[in-house]
């Protein structure tokens, strides 16, 4: 006999598990099923571990440029291994908490692999064998996404590295190819560069960051730069060479072709939806492109089966899989959630200098036949962050000219992750010029650059 739920969930990321939680909430009887560990690929393999990580860097960083500071100190090392076990211990911990979440919640948690298998059914295995058997109206389909893997640069383990890879290498390489200077590259490339690796980033593409404002890759590309690192932009890679030890890229950039030889190398080259394997034959499911097919309330071609997060298309960010799991859920239990705007969901790099943005870009409004008012400040009018020592960054914002509506909001520098939630929030609430205008920032904060960059926009600005 099948096991009876109102719900089951394929997949425990930042999706799934939000998902559980939230139909546990409602009443239903919930089911996850996981096939490796709770928290999925961001708690465990990418968002958090990354952070852990970039803070060593940041913490080397700082400890080297010591002297702006007045202080001085000797011999300052690292423990590469101690640097990675934090990280480590800090996906785990959250990963237990995940555990603990779903206990606490009465979800019945499965470990295993979960497949379609008639309406309303799914069969569980682990290792090829037979776990259980589920039946539920609803089923929910949140497997995340996994590296793409182009041919000749596929992972090995060794010398070519996916995130997998890079979050618990063997030891510090002393040299480093990053193709790909998305987010996942991006970041790469800051931690090892800021750790004292010589960094090369390549990237197809004309800039880097290419999804951002073009005006905030050129700032961040600049300060890549006068970081030291490598920077190759509208480049392709050709034939890689593996050596006992190294890696070879042949590349050609700006008419040139060149060899840059490297310890290890990172593919970022972007990500492929987890669709295999699920039993969507013979259903009315859509994939496009390794991604499912969904409507804004996340529903599927076959009744009962919605998706969410990575599996279900860009962005591919675990913020977009936990709202989209409420909205989901909420729909299911015939609640009328609003559905998802993708241009007020925030986008955030850890890099070094930080970038986070949310809506259009200036390009895109003005596609979009935007008449549009742009507002600029940079960090150093900032006396906060010239105090902070971080004078270095730019907040730049968009407006639509004839109504005030703030299009686009794009930010660089120290912590502008953590102030883009402003600008989120006044993009939900709507909000016009004259709200932000009105709106009283506290001194002496990095955050007033927001507020000053609204006022530049409407010709207002006060310390530029």
């Amino acid at each position: 006999m099948a096991d009876q739920f109102d719900l089951v969930v394929v997949g425990g990321g930042p999706g799934g598990y939000v998902a559980a939680i939230r139909a546990s909430q409602l009443k239903m009887k919930v089911a996850l099923v996981e096939r490796e560990n709770l928290g999925g690929i961001c708690l465990n393999w990418g968002c958090i571990p990354t952070k852990a990580l970039l803070r060593a860097s940041e913490i080397n960083h700082l400890l080297h440029t010591l002297d702006a500071y007045g202080f001085a100190a000797d011999n300052i090392r690292f423990d590469f291994q101690k640097v990675v076990k934090r990280s480590r211990a800090v996906a785990n911990q959250l990963s237990s908490g995940v555990k603990g979440l779903m206990k606490k919640n009465k979800v019945t948690v499965y470990d295993g692999m979960a497949k379609l298998a008639g309406p309303g059914k799914l069969s569980v295995s682990k290792d090829g064998k037979p776990v259980a058997e589920l039946a539920a109206k609803n089923i929910i389909l949140a497997t995340g996404a996994r590296a793409r893997v182009l041919p000749g640069m596929e992972p090995d383990g060794k010398l070519i590295w996916s995130y997998r890879e890079a979050l618990v290498p063997d030891a510090m390489p002393k040299s480093l190819i990053v193709i790909g200077s998305g987010a996942i590259g991006s970041e790469f490339a800051s931690f090892y560069l800021n750790m004292g690796a010589q960094v090369t980033l390549i990237e197809v593409m004309d800039r880097i960051l290419p999804v951002e404002d073009a005006e905030i890759s050129a700032f961040v590309q600049k300060a890549f730069t006068k970081q030291k690192m490598n920077v190759l932009t509208g480049a392709k890679v050709g034939k890689i060479t593996k050596g006992p030890d190294s890696v070879t890229v042949s590349v050609e950039a700006g008419g040139k072709t060149q060899e840059i030889t490297a310890d290890r190398l990172i593919s970022a080259v972007g990500i492929t939806g987890n669709v295999e394997d699920l039993g969507l034959e013979g259903t009315k499911v859509k994939v496009d492109r390794s991604h499912i097919v969904i409507d804004e309330m996340c529903r599927t071609g076959e009744l009962g089966i919605y998706a969410i997060g990575d599996v279900a298309g860009p962005p591919w960010l675990a913020h977009k899989a936990s709202h989209e799991a409420i909205i989901c859920v909420e729909g299911i239990a015939g609640m009328h959630p609003h559905p998802l705007d993708a241009l007020n969901i925030p986008g955030c790099t850890y890099c070094r200098p930080q970038v986070a943005s949310v809506g259009l870009t200036e390009a895109r409004a003005r596609e979009l036949g935007h008449e549009v008012r742009i507002g600029r400040f940079p960090f150093i009018g900032n006396g906060k962050a010239i105090a902070l020592g971080e004078p270095e960054g730019l907040v730049k914002t968009v407006f639509d000219a004839k109504t005030g509506e703030l299009l686009g909001a794009h930010m660089v520098g120290p912590e502008v992750t953590e102030m883009i939630q402003g600008y989120t929030i006044a993009r939900t609430l709507e909000t016009t010029e004259a709200e932000l205008m009105h709106t009283v920032f506290p001194h002496p904060t990095v955050s007033e650059t927001m507020h000053e960059a609204v006022l530049d926009a409407y010709g207002r600005v006060i310390h530029i």
